[in-house]
């Protein structure tokens, strides 16, 4: 107090700190700096929205145009598809030539496959990495796996054409079978290879959250550890394993190369996996490939049909991660 009510003291001394200058500088920069990064990852946020509403909207509007030309009833609900047939808009009445169900049958079957081979595969492949497997093991095997994620998709499409689809006909020749060259169960076998590291990597990841207080519980009561992962641990991670397979489902419906080397293009209403079917994927390639006219029924169709797989995916997600939600209400 003395030394500030000595007159000796200059005045810009005290009020000119460069101390005091240079944290309030300092602090200046940090806000700008602050506000920029902010800046940038608002902006990145609102490409990202604007590019979702973007393809929301171009299916909304050209899948509209479809249904002013097709009923959605006969799109939604009719049995044959063949819009090669329907060139021209004044061609095509009610006659069932754009009827979507011999795709989501197809899709669903080849779907089906694929979980069938992955679901157990991935699932026993986790729990051995999540609970037996050392961690030398563990660290060889694991990015091994992962290694199939890698892999291009048209790559196993030629794996499935030239191996896969040639090994299931000779040997269903053998046993007196009749398979075609392209089958449903040639591009699910496929798929479900292809999707093992996603079904293995999101379940080991939910088994490796299971608190080590159940399984020490577990121990103390007397069970084995198979016991105790039959009995404890994966009842408590079915539903992040769940989660996981639902999201895997969403990625084998979506896969497209696959069916197209392995399944072929017939679009036939058939439960039998030794056929020839096709998907919707496939069918919007076929549709807009080459030069189209977009205001014809059989090109505006694309569109339909990837609303509709839109709409399919959309929901199984939105189930997934409400399913894990719930389970990392209950564990975190």
């Amino acid at each position: 107090m003395a030394c500030m009510l000595d007159p000796s003291i200059p005045k810009q001394s005290i009020v000119s700190d460069p101390t005091s200058i240079a944290i309030t500088r300092t602090s200046n920069k940090d806000r700008i700096t602050d506000l920029l990064v902010r800046a940038i990852l608002i902006l990145c946020a609102l490409i990202a929205v604007a590019t979702t509403i973007g393809i929301v909207a171009s299916l909304l509007l050209e899948s509209l145009r479809f249904f002013q030309k097709i009923s959605i009833f006969d799109f939604l609900f009719g049995l044959e598809w063949s819009p090669q047939t329907a060139l021209r808009a004044d061609q095509v009445g009610a006659s069932g030539a754009f009827g979507a169900i011999p795709l989501i049958v197809g899709t669903l079957l080849i779907s089906a496959i694929a979980m069938a081979i992955a679901t157990p595969l991935g699932l026993m492949s986790a729990v051995y990495l999540a609970e037996y497997a050392s961690k030398r093991s563990r660290n060889f095997i694991k990015p091994l796996l992962e290694l199939l994620a890698g892999i291009p998709t048209v790559v196993y499409g030629f794996f499935a054409a030239l191996i896969v689809a040639p090994m299931l006909r000779n040997g269903g020749d053998q046993l007196g079978f009749e398979i075609a060259s392209e089958s449903a169960l040639a591009a699910g076998l496929t798929m479900g290879v292809m999707i093992i590291p996603l079904v293995s990597s999101l379940s080991d990841d939910v088994i490796n959250a299971v608190p080590q207080s159940l399984r020490d519980a577990s121990y103390g009561l007397g069970a084995t550890q198979a016991e105790t992962i039959k009995q404890v641990i994966l009842p408590a991670a079915i539903p992040g394993i769940a989660g996981s397979l639902l999201l895997a489902t969403s990625r084998a419906i979506g896969e497209t190369m696959i069916v197209v080397m392995a399944a072929g293009l017939a679009a036939k209403l058939t439960l039998n996996p030794l056929e020839a079917v096709t998907t919707v994927t496939v069918q919007i390639v076929t549709l807009l490939t080459g030069d189209q006219e977009f205001d014809s029924a059989k090109t505006l169709s694309a569109f339909a049909l990837g609303l509709l797989l839109f709409l399919i995916t959309l929901c199984l997600n939105v189930i997934a991660l409400r399913i894990v939600d719930k389970y990392k209400e209950q564990y975190d």
